[in-house]
């Protein structure tokens, strides 16, 4: 029983002691200290999307705006097998790559439209087959190349990995010219 007695006379005391606390004048700081700093949001741990956040910052264009060069005659190039371009067969053999004026419709999946556009490959003067090249400006060519590229002015016919497929590469003005053909 002296323990129920001792608790209760207890907590009456902390409870009066407590409303007579919050019954005094808030105290005031002296004149001549400092007004308390600001307190500073806590940076966000790594991985935690609570703290606060800025907007973020615009970010610079990599590189300017393209510009693709007109219709004009390629180089020479020897296909060591039978392909498909545009869904056609084009027979082994040499053939003249003319680049066209015609931006590939429906929309090619490229870096810029201007940039995806139509080759004819000619034998005999007749076009034998057309397909969709994909141009690499000279500023973006670093960006791009990790195999050994073709000199200036020439050309490069590769079966890529796994033999389904062929590319043909050129370099022209400056200007990388991809084209990426199915064996047929």
């Amino acid at each position: 029983m002296k323990q129920f007695v001792i608790a209760g006379t207890l907590v009456a005391a902390v409870a009066f002691a407590g409303s007579a606390l919050a019954q005094t004048a808030p105290q005031t700081a002296p004149a001549d200290k400092a007004p308390a700093a600001k307190a500073q949001p806590k940076k966000a741990a790594a991985g935690d999307n609570s703290g606060t956040h800025t907007a973020p910052k615009a970010q610079p264009n990599t590189a300017e705006e393209p510009t693709a060069p007109g219709a004009m005659a390629l180089g020479t190039v020897r296909l060591p097998a039978g392909v498909k371009a545009d869904g056609k067969d084009l027979a082994a053999g040499s053939y003249q790559v003319r680049l066209t004026a015609d931006e590939a419709k429906p929309d090619a999946k490229g870096s810029t439209e201007k940039l995806e556009r139509w080759v004819e490959f000619v034998k005999g003067g007749k076009v034998a087959g057309r397909e969709v090249v994909s141009i690499v400006p000279n500023t973006e060519t670093k960006l791009v190349q990790k195999d050994t590229p073709p000199p200036a002015g020439g050309a490069k016919v590769e079966t890529l990995k796994g033999g389904d497929y062929v590319r043909v590469w050129i370099n022209k003005g400056g200007n990388y010219y991809l084209v990426h053909l199915t064996k047929s």
